[in-house]
């Protein structure tokens, strides 16, 4: 079996674990298999030297044993929902920077780790996080009062009381609208990570080609991501995209 087939196989076995939260034992011991033959194909033995494909934008599809598990469990909790979580790479420059997108049905904003990293071998890379960014939250003023939602599986009609509350809606979404002006000119908060061990650890690349990437990290961690503008063929692609979907 070919790498492009394991990729494809791989991606498939990604559906519906919310990128590694919701995966059984035995599901998770047929990914941890795949990705070990997966390494086994890697056409860049050297990742760090591959500077071109290292560098980009990446966008996780599946987690273990990382502290990103801990992140996408927020996801579970009522009214929160864990967007987009990316890693952009500029090998030239030596850094790193890791976002998450946090929302909710009123708001969105997004959180991000900046870092800067050591070659400390042709696959390993030491990273030393140096500044942690919040943004102003973003208030969402287009969201419109539902029609109906679903209570204890049964779908609940709110057609009149919707028209009971539409000036009350209207009223708050006018205020919201003020709200978010106002916060538009406000800076995103930037804080300097304190230089101390907690703040670094170490990322060793096992498989690297133009558009999937395998990392292994601290205590046992492994992470697949792809590229942001991957050049993955249609039936890749659209398996990316189903490896993001929560069943």
């Amino acid at each position: 079996m070919d790498a492009d087939e394991l990729k494809a196989i791989l991606l498939d076995s990604f559906y519906g674990t919310d990128r590694g939260l919701s995966v059984s034992s035995e599901a998770r011991a047929e990914i941890s298999e795949l990705i070990t033959q997966l390494e086994a194909k890697n056409p860049n033995p050297a990742p760090t030297e591959a500077v071109d494909k290292l560098s980009g934008q990446w966008k996780l599809l599946y987690t273990i044993n990382s502290e990103l598990t801990g992140l996408l469990g927020l996801g579970r909790l009522p009214g929160v929902e864990v967007g987009e979580i990316s890693q952009s790479v500029n090998g030239s420059m030596l850094s790193i920077t890791n976002t998450v997108t946090i929302g909710s049905p009123v708001s969105r904003t997004a959180f991000s780790a900046k870092a800067a990293f050591e070659i400390m071998s042709p696959k390993r890379i030491q990273v030393r996080f140096e500044r942690a960014v919040i943004e102003t939250p973003q208030l969402l003023t287009d969201k419109e009062f539902p029609s109906s939602i679903s209570f204890l599986g049964q779908s609940v009609d709110l057609t009149s009381l919707k028209d009971v509350l539409q000036p009350v809606n209207a009223a708050v979404r006018s205020t919201a609208i003020s709200i978010s002006n106002y916060l538009q000119n406000k800076p995103n908060l930037d804080v300097a990570i304190p230089g101390n061990r907690g703040a670094q650890s170490w990322l060793l690349t096992t498989y690297l080609d133009d558009d999937l990437r395998v990392s292994r990290g601290d205590n046992g961690a492994v992470f697949v991501l792809a590229k942001e503008a991957y050049s993955f063929n249609g039936g890749l692609r659209d398996r990316v995209r189903n490896a993001l979907a929560v069943a």
